[in-house]
Protein backbone atom coordinates (compact mmCIF):
# COMPACT_ATOMS: atom_id res chain seq x y z
CA UNK A 1 0.00 0.00 0.00
CA UNK A 2 1.37 3.39 -0.81
CA UNK A 3 0.22 6.13 0.98
CA UNK A 4 2.03 9.00 -0.62
CA UNK A 5 0.60 11.52 -3.19
CA UNK A 6 2.12 11.61 -6.73
CA UNK A 7 2.90 15.25 -8.34
CA UNK A 8 0.08 15.28 -10.25
CA UNK A 9 -2.11 14.95 -7.29
CA UNK A 10 -0.45 17.51 -5.26
CA UNK A 11 -0.99 19.89 -7.87
CA UNK A 12 -4.79 18.76 -8.15
CA UNK A 13 -4.73 19.52 -4.68
CA UNK A 14 -3.07 22.85 -5.03
CA UNK A 15 -5.84 23.86 -7.63
CA UNK A 16 -9.15 22.60 -5.83
CA UNK A 17 -7.50 24.52 -2.66
CA UNK A 18 -7.15 27.52 -5.37
CA UNK A 19 -10.59 27.16 -6.79
CA UNK A 20 -12.52 26.83 -3.29
CA UNK A 21 -10.41 29.51 -1.93
CA UNK A 22 -12.19 31.83 -4.69
CA UNK A 23 -15.71 30.29 -4.44
CA UNK A 24 -16.12 28.47 -1.33
CA UNK A 25 -15.10 31.25 1.07
CA UNK A 26 -17.09 31.48 4.98
CA UNK A 27 -19.20 34.33 3.70
CA UNK A 28 -20.13 32.07 0.22
CA UNK A 29 -21.06 29.11 2.96
CA UNK A 30 -23.05 31.23 4.87
CA UNK A 31 -24.97 32.88 1.78
CA UNK A 32 -25.99 29.37 0.43
CA UNK A 33 -26.59 27.87 3.64
CA UNK A 34 -29.10 30.57 3.77
CA UNK A 35 -30.30 29.68 0.80
CA UNK A 36 -33.15 27.39 -0.45
CA UNK A 37 -30.99 25.75 -3.18
CA UNK A 38 -28.25 25.47 -1.02
CA UNK A 39 -25.43 25.81 -4.51
CA UNK A 40 -24.57 28.40 -6.70
CA UNK A 41 -25.20 27.43 -10.24
CA UNK A 42 -22.38 29.62 -11.53
CA UNK A 43 -19.78 27.85 -9.40
CA UNK A 44 -21.40 24.14 -10.18
CA UNK A 45 -20.84 24.94 -14.03
CA UNK A 46 -17.39 26.10 -13.19
CA UNK A 47 -16.28 23.43 -11.58
CA UNK A 48 -17.06 21.41 -14.27
CA UNK A 49 -16.02 23.48 -16.95
CA UNK A 50 -12.55 24.69 -15.08
CA UNK A 51 -11.29 22.07 -13.51
CA UNK A 52 -13.69 18.95 -14.33
CA UNK A 53 -14.57 17.46 -10.78
CA UNK A 54 -17.81 16.22 -11.50
CA UNK A 55 -16.45 14.11 -13.81
CA UNK A 56 -13.21 13.89 -12.16
CA UNK A 57 -13.32 9.95 -11.94
CA UNK A 58 -16.16 9.23 -14.69
CA UNK A 59 -14.41 6.98 -17.39
CA UNK A 60 -13.53 9.04 -20.26
CA UNK A 61 -15.98 7.40 -22.33
CA UNK A 62 -18.61 8.85 -20.73
CA UNK A 63 -17.27 12.54 -20.87
CA UNK A 64 -15.01 12.19 -18.24
CA UNK A 65 -11.68 12.40 -17.32
CA UNK A 66 -10.78 8.78 -15.98
CA UNK A 67 -8.69 9.57 -12.89
CA UNK A 68 -8.75 7.09 -9.74
CA UNK A 69 -10.19 7.24 -6.07
CA UNK A 70 -7.02 8.59 -4.89
CA UNK A 71 -7.44 11.30 -7.03
CA UNK A 72 -11.08 12.10 -6.35
CA UNK A 73 -10.54 11.42 -2.38
CA UNK A 74 -7.64 14.61 -2.38
CA UNK A 75 -10.59 16.54 -4.00
CA UNK A 76 -13.03 15.46 -1.18
CA UNK A 77 -10.49 16.60 1.45
CA UNK A 78 -10.63 19.61 0.08
CA UNK A 79 -14.42 19.95 -0.27
CA UNK A 80 -14.66 18.83 3.53
CA UNK A 81 -11.64 21.46 4.55
CA UNK A 82 -13.90 24.37 2.63
CA UNK A 83 -16.99 23.36 3.65
CA UNK A 84 -18.35 23.62 -0.06
CA UNK A 85 -22.03 24.10 -0.44
CA UNK A 86 -23.04 22.38 -3.37
CA UNK A 87 -24.88 18.77 -4.77
CA UNK A 88 -20.67 17.11 -4.77
CA UNK A 89 -21.27 14.52 -2.63
CA UNK A 90 -24.78 13.22 -3.39
CA UNK A 91 -24.23 13.75 -7.41
CA UNK A 92 -20.34 12.22 -7.45
CA UNK A 93 -20.26 10.18 -4.49
CA UNK A 94 -23.45 8.44 -4.67
CA UNK A 95 -25.29 8.83 -7.75
CA UNK A 96 -22.05 8.72 -10.61
CA UNK A 97 -21.15 6.01 -8.42
CA UNK A 98 -24.65 4.26 -8.23
CA UNK A 99 -24.10 4.48 -12.41
CA UNK A 100 -21.26 3.15 -12.62
CA UNK A 101 -21.61 -0.05 -10.73
CA UNK A 102 -25.09 -1.10 -12.14
CA UNK A 103 -25.00 -3.35 -15.30
CA UNK A 104 -26.75 -0.92 -17.43
CA UNK A 105 -24.32 0.32 -20.22
CA UNK A 106 -26.97 2.30 -22.13
CA UNK A 107 -27.77 4.35 -18.68
CA UNK A 108 -23.96 5.07 -18.03
CA UNK A 109 -24.10 6.58 -21.77
CA UNK A 110 -27.39 8.24 -21.10
CA UNK A 111 -26.54 9.85 -17.92
CA UNK A 112 -23.04 9.96 -17.10
CA UNK A 113 -22.11 12.48 -19.91
CA UNK A 114 -24.87 14.80 -18.20
CA UNK A 115 -23.38 13.83 -14.58
CA UNK A 116 -19.92 14.95 -16.15
CA UNK A 117 -20.21 18.15 -17.76
CA UNK A 118 -21.93 19.73 -14.79
CA UNK A 119 -25.29 19.99 -16.24
CA UNK A 120 -27.29 17.30 -14.45
CA UNK A 121 -27.28 17.73 -10.49
CA UNK A 122 -27.98 13.64 -9.66
CA UNK A 123 -28.61 11.77 -6.03
CA UNK A 124 -29.27 8.87 -4.75
CA UNK A 125 -32.70 8.45 -2.56
CA UNK A 126 -32.64 5.23 -0.88
CA UNK A 127 -33.35 5.71 2.65
CA UNK A 128 -36.88 5.60 4.10
CA UNK A 129 -38.55 6.44 7.52
CA UNK A 130 -36.24 4.31 9.53
CA UNK A 131 -33.06 6.27 8.11
CA UNK A 132 -31.23 3.35 7.88
CA UNK A 133 -28.89 2.49 4.51
CA UNK A 134 -29.48 -1.72 4.28
CA UNK A 135 -31.83 -3.54 2.01
CA UNK A 136 -34.11 -4.45 4.25
CA UNK A 137 -35.44 -1.07 4.99
CA UNK A 138 -36.29 -0.41 1.63
CA UNK A 139 -40.30 -0.14 1.31
CA UNK A 140 -41.18 1.62 -1.44
CA UNK A 141 -42.67 -0.03 -4.45
CA UNK A 142 -42.06 -0.06 -8.04
CA UNK A 143 -44.76 -1.82 -10.20
CA UNK A 144 -44.73 -2.94 -14.08
CA UNK A 145 -47.91 -1.43 -16.00
CA UNK A 146 -48.37 -1.44 -19.64
CA UNK A 147 -46.69 1.81 -20.06
CA UNK A 148 -43.68 0.86 -18.09
CA UNK A 149 -42.78 0.88 -14.21
CA UNK A 150 -44.25 3.44 -11.56
CA UNK A 151 -43.40 4.10 -8.13
CA UNK A 152 -45.46 4.64 -4.74
CA UNK A 153 -44.04 5.63 -1.79
CA UNK A 154 -41.66 7.97 0.33
CA UNK A 155 -38.11 8.37 0.75
CA UNK A 156 -36.31 10.98 3.36
CA UNK A 157 -33.01 12.21 4.39
CA UNK A 158 -32.54 12.65 0.41
CA UNK A 159 -29.24 14.08 0.23
CA UNK A 160 -29.75 17.50 -2.48
CA UNK A 161 -33.70 15.99 -3.18
CA UNK A 162 -35.39 19.02 -3.25
CA UNK A 163 -32.84 20.55 -6.22
CA UNK A 164 -31.96 17.54 -7.97
CA UNK A 165 -32.56 16.93 -12.11
CA UNK A 166 -31.99 13.36 -11.86
CA UNK A 167 -33.17 10.88 -8.72
CA UNK A 168 -31.88 7.23 -8.44
CA UNK A 169 -34.42 5.61 -6.59
CA UNK A 170 -34.27 2.00 -4.96
CA UNK A 171 -37.49 0.16 -4.93
CA UNK A 172 -38.40 -3.15 -4.32
CA UNK A 173 -40.49 -5.04 -6.89
CA UNK A 174 -41.25 -8.69 -6.75
CA UNK A 175 -38.22 -9.83 -7.53
CA UNK A 176 -35.92 -7.55 -4.84
CA UNK A 177 -34.20 -4.38 -4.99
CA UNK A 178 -34.47 -2.50 -8.38
CA UNK A 179 -32.92 0.61 -9.28
CA UNK A 180 -35.25 3.31 -11.14
CA UNK A 181 -34.05 6.66 -12.66
CA UNK A 182 -36.99 9.25 -12.06
CA UNK A 183 -36.26 12.96 -13.85
CA UNK A 184 -37.14 15.89 -11.51
CA UNK A 185 -40.42 16.72 -14.09
CA UNK A 186 -41.92 13.15 -13.91
CA UNK A 187 -45.86 13.38 -12.84
CA UNK A 188 -46.33 12.75 -9.58
CA UNK A 189 -43.18 13.64 -7.95
CA UNK A 190 -43.75 15.96 -5.22
CA UNK A 191 -40.58 17.12 -2.85
CA UNK A 192 -40.43 19.26 0.41
CA UNK A 193 -37.35 20.41 1.51
CA UNK A 194 -36.33 19.11 5.49
CA UNK A 195 -35.04 21.05 7.88
CA UNK A 196 -31.62 20.44 9.17
CA UNK A 197 -28.79 20.81 11.96
CA UNK A 198 -26.07 21.21 9.05
CA UNK A 199 -27.31 23.62 6.93
CA UNK A 200 -24.33 23.24 4.54
CA UNK A 201 -26.18 20.08 3.43
CA UNK A 202 -29.28 20.25 2.21
CA UNK A 203 -32.04 17.12 2.21
CA UNK A 204 -35.54 16.17 1.21
CA UNK A 205 -38.42 14.73 1.77
CA UNK A 206 -39.79 12.86 -1.51
CA UNK A 207 -42.90 11.57 -2.13
CA UNK A 208 -43.68 9.25 -5.25
CA UNK A 209 -46.93 8.74 -5.96
CA UNK A 210 -47.74 6.34 -9.20
CA UNK A 211 -44.51 7.90 -10.00
CA UNK A 212 -43.08 6.98 -14.47
CA UNK A 213 -39.24 5.94 -13.75
CA UNK A 214 -36.79 3.84 -15.97
CA UNK A 215 -35.47 0.67 -14.60
CA UNK A 216 -31.82 0.51 -14.71
CA UNK A 217 -30.24 -2.77 -15.00
CA UNK A 218 -31.80 -6.24 -14.38
CA UNK A 219 -34.92 -6.41 -11.92
CA UNK A 220 -33.92 -7.44 -8.70
CA UNK A 221 -30.65 -7.13 -8.51
CA UNK A 222 -29.68 -3.76 -7.71
CA UNK A 223 -28.33 -4.37 -3.97
CA UNK A 224 -25.34 -5.30 -4.85
CA UNK A 225 -24.19 -2.79 -6.71
CA UNK A 226 -25.75 -0.30 -4.18
CA UNK A 227 -23.88 -2.03 -1.89
CA UNK A 228 -20.65 -1.61 -3.40
CA UNK A 229 -21.71 1.92 -4.01
CA UNK A 230 -22.37 2.73 -0.55
CA UNK A 231 -18.87 1.13 0.42
CA UNK A 232 -17.46 3.91 -2.35
CA UNK A 233 -19.52 6.85 -0.62
CA UNK A 234 -17.94 6.08 2.66
CA UNK A 235 -14.66 6.35 2.11
CA UNK A 236 -15.00 9.95 -0.16
CA UNK A 237 -17.12 10.86 3.13
CA UNK A 238 -14.47 9.90 5.27
CA UNK A 239 -12.11 11.60 3.23
CA UNK A 240 -14.59 14.82 3.15
CA UNK A 241 -14.03 14.61 7.28
CA UNK A 242 -10.53 14.49 7.69
CA UNK A 243 -10.40 17.74 5.58
CA UNK A 244 -13.25 19.44 7.82
CA UNK A 245 -11.60 18.07 10.88
CA UNK A 246 -7.78 19.62 9.48
CA UNK A 247 -9.66 22.80 9.31
CA UNK A 248 -10.51 22.75 12.90
CA UNK A 249 -7.54 21.66 14.11
CA UNK A 250 -5.86 24.28 11.86
CA UNK A 251 -8.21 27.26 13.36
CA UNK A 252 -7.69 26.24 17.09
CA UNK A 253 -4.07 25.86 16.21
CA UNK A 254 -4.13 29.63 14.82
CA UNK A 255 -6.41 30.63 17.81
CA UNK A 256 -3.97 29.47 20.29
CA UNK A 257 -1.51 31.33 18.74
CA UNK A 258 -2.72 34.65 19.32
CA UNK A 259 -5.10 34.99 21.75
CA UNK A 260 -3.71 35.58 25.66
CA UNK A 261 -4.49 35.11 28.97
CA UNK A 262 -2.31 36.13 31.43
CA UNK A 263 0.09 37.95 29.37
CA UNK A 264 0.87 35.23 27.61
CA UNK A 265 -0.60 32.64 24.17
CA UNK A 266 -3.13 30.02 25.33
CA UNK A 267 -0.92 27.89 23.03
CA UNK A 268 2.08 28.04 26.09
CA UNK A 269 -0.87 26.19 28.49
CA UNK A 270 0.30 22.53 29.07
CA UNK A 271 -3.93 21.80 28.89
CA UNK A 272 -4.67 23.86 25.44
CA UNK A 273 -1.05 21.71 24.34
CA UNK A 274 -2.34 18.34 24.98
CA UNK A 275 -5.84 19.38 23.46
CA UNK A 276 -4.22 20.17 19.96
CA UNK A 277 -1.86 17.10 20.46
CA UNK A 278 -5.04 14.66 20.61
CA UNK A 279 -7.04 16.61 18.14
CA UNK A 280 -3.59 16.21 15.74
CA UNK A 281 -3.37 12.11 16.75
CA UNK A 282 -7.29 11.95 15.60
CA UNK A 283 -6.52 13.10 12.49
CA UNK A 284 -3.65 11.23 11.75
CA UNK A 285 -5.55 8.06 12.25
CA UNK A 286 -8.16 8.80 10.84
CA UNK A 287 -6.29 10.31 7.55
CA UNK A 288 -4.77 6.57 7.63
CA UNK A 289 -8.10 4.51 7.90
CA UNK A 290 -9.31 6.93 4.95
CA UNK A 291 -6.17 6.76 3.18
CA UNK A 292 -6.31 3.24 3.54
CA UNK A 293 -10.24 2.67 1.98
CA UNK A 294 -8.98 4.92 -1.39
CA UNK A 295 -6.06 2.35 -2.08
CA UNK A 296 -8.43 -0.39 -1.62
CA UNK A 297 -11.06 1.07 -4.17
CA UNK A 298 -8.09 1.68 -6.95
CA UNK A 299 -6.93 -1.78 -6.00
CA UNK A 300 -10.45 -2.77 -7.03
CA UNK A 301 -10.20 -5.46 -4.15
CA UNK A 302 -13.86 -5.99 -2.94
CA UNK A 303 -13.57 -7.53 -0.06
CA UNK A 304 -10.78 -5.42 1.55
CA UNK A 305 -12.88 -2.41 0.19
CA UNK A 306 -16.19 -3.51 1.99
CA UNK A 307 -13.94 -3.77 5.04
CA UNK A 308 -11.77 -0.62 5.16
CA UNK A 309 -15.25 1.26 4.24
CA UNK A 310 -16.78 0.41 7.11
CA UNK A 311 -13.66 1.25 9.40
CA UNK A 312 -13.31 4.09 7.72
CA UNK A 313 -16.52 5.81 8.60
CA UNK A 314 -16.67 4.14 12.40
CA UNK A 315 -13.45 6.07 12.69
CA UNK A 316 -13.38 9.08 10.99
CA UNK A 317 -16.90 10.12 12.01
CA UNK A 318 -16.38 9.92 15.50
CA UNK A 319 -12.78 12.09 15.00
CA UNK A 320 -14.61 14.67 12.89
CA UNK A 321 -16.59 15.08 15.81
CA UNK A 322 -14.31 15.26 18.58
CA UNK A 323 -11.65 17.56 16.33
CA UNK A 324 -14.47 20.17 15.85
CA UNK A 325 -15.83 20.11 19.60
CA UNK A 326 -12.15 20.18 20.95
CA UNK A 327 -11.95 23.58 18.57
CA UNK A 328 -15.23 25.31 19.91
CA UNK A 329 -13.34 24.52 23.61
CA UNK A 330 -9.82 26.12 22.65
CA UNK A 331 -11.62 29.00 21.15
CA UNK A 332 -14.00 29.22 24.23
CA UNK A 333 -16.76 31.44 24.43
CA UNK A 334 -16.39 33.33 20.89
CA UNK A 335 -16.59 29.20 19.72
CA UNK A 336 -19.56 29.26 20.65
CA UNK A 337 -21.43 32.62 18.79
CA UNK A 338 -23.13 32.41 15.66
CA UNK A 339 -20.60 35.13 14.34
CA UNK A 340 -17.58 32.11 14.68
CA UNK A 341 -17.14 29.78 11.94
CA UNK A 342 -16.35 26.73 14.47
CA UNK A 343 -20.25 25.92 14.74
CA UNK A 344 -20.18 25.05 10.93
CA UNK A 345 -17.17 22.09 11.24
CA UNK A 346 -19.71 20.94 14.67
CA UNK A 347 -22.90 20.85 12.55
CA UNK A 348 -21.21 19.39 9.48
CA UNK A 349 -19.63 16.59 11.80
CA UNK A 350 -22.49 15.86 13.55
CA UNK A 351 -24.68 15.34 10.62
CA UNK A 352 -21.90 13.41 8.47
CA UNK A 353 -21.76 10.85 11.47
CA UNK A 354 -25.40 9.84 10.58
CA UNK A 355 -25.06 10.47 6.42
CA UNK A 356 -24.13 7.34 5.98
CA UNK A 357 -25.29 5.23 9.35
CA UNK A 358 -24.25 5.72 12.80
CA UNK A 359 -20.51 4.93 14.15
CA UNK A 360 -22.12 1.85 15.12
CA UNK A 361 -23.56 0.97 12.74
CA UNK A 362 -20.64 0.86 10.70
CA UNK A 363 -19.30 -1.36 13.54
CA UNK A 364 -21.59 -4.06 12.77
CA UNK A 365 -20.60 -4.58 9.45
CA UNK A 366 -17.05 -4.45 10.05
CA UNK A 367 -17.99 -6.90 12.37
CA UNK A 368 -20.17 -8.94 9.87
CA UNK A 369 -17.52 -8.94 7.01
CA UNK A 370 -14.71 -10.03 9.33
CA UNK A 371 -16.88 -12.60 10.10
CA UNK A 372 -17.14 -11.82 13.77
Amino acid sequence: MDLTFSEEQDELRKVVRSFLTRHATEADVRRLAADPSGYDPVAWRRMATEIGLQGLAVPEKYGGSGFGYVDLGVVFEETGRALLCAPYFATVALAAETLLRCDDERARGDLLPRIASGETVATLALTEESGRWDEAAIRLTAHDEAGGWRLTGVKTYVLDGHLADLLLVAARTPSGVSLFAVESGAPGLARTPLPTLDQTRKQARVEFTNTPARLLGPEGAAWAALERTLAAASVLLAAEQVGGAVAALDAAVEYAKIREQYGRPIGSFQGIKHKCADMLVEIESARSAAYGGLWALDAGDEAETAISAALAQAFCSEAFTKVAGDNIQVHGGIGFTWEHPAHLYLKRAKSSEVLLGTPSYHRELLAARLGI
